[in-house]
């Protein structure tokens, strides 16, 4: 994917994948792999300074966690990150219709 386009929804897609549950950084980079049909690469150069702005805004919280003798920091989404999903999520519907309109493309997806 274009990295311009991904850097304006980087953020979003990290929301939304720990809106799911706490994660850390690899298992999110495989989960927006994998739901997106490989079609979005997420990389880590632009995976941790996105993590780390969305904890400074307060929109995740983050613990250390260990599995298998590895230290792991995992993220979890806060109310305030919660919120914030829910609005970027209506705008991307919006502006992705928008897009399909002028391109000639129904999508079924709302």
């Amino acid at each position: 994917m274009d990295s311009k386009l991904m850097a304006g929804t980087a953020e979003m897609l990290i929301l939304e994948v720990v809106s799911q549950g706490r994660s850390y950084g690899y298992a999110i980079v495989q989960t927006v792999t994998v739901r997106s049909g490989g079609g979005v690469d997420l990389k880590e150069g632009s995976l941790y300074p996105a993590l780390h702005r969305l904890e400074r805004r307060k929109l995740l919280s983050s613990s250390w966690g260990e599995v298998d003798g590895r230290r792991r920091k995992y993220y979890k989404l806060t109310a305030a990150g919660r919120s914030i999903l829910a609005s970027k999520r209506q705008e991307w519907l919006r502006f992705a219709s928008g897009v399909n309109g002028v391109l000639g493309v129904e999508c079924g997806l709302a």
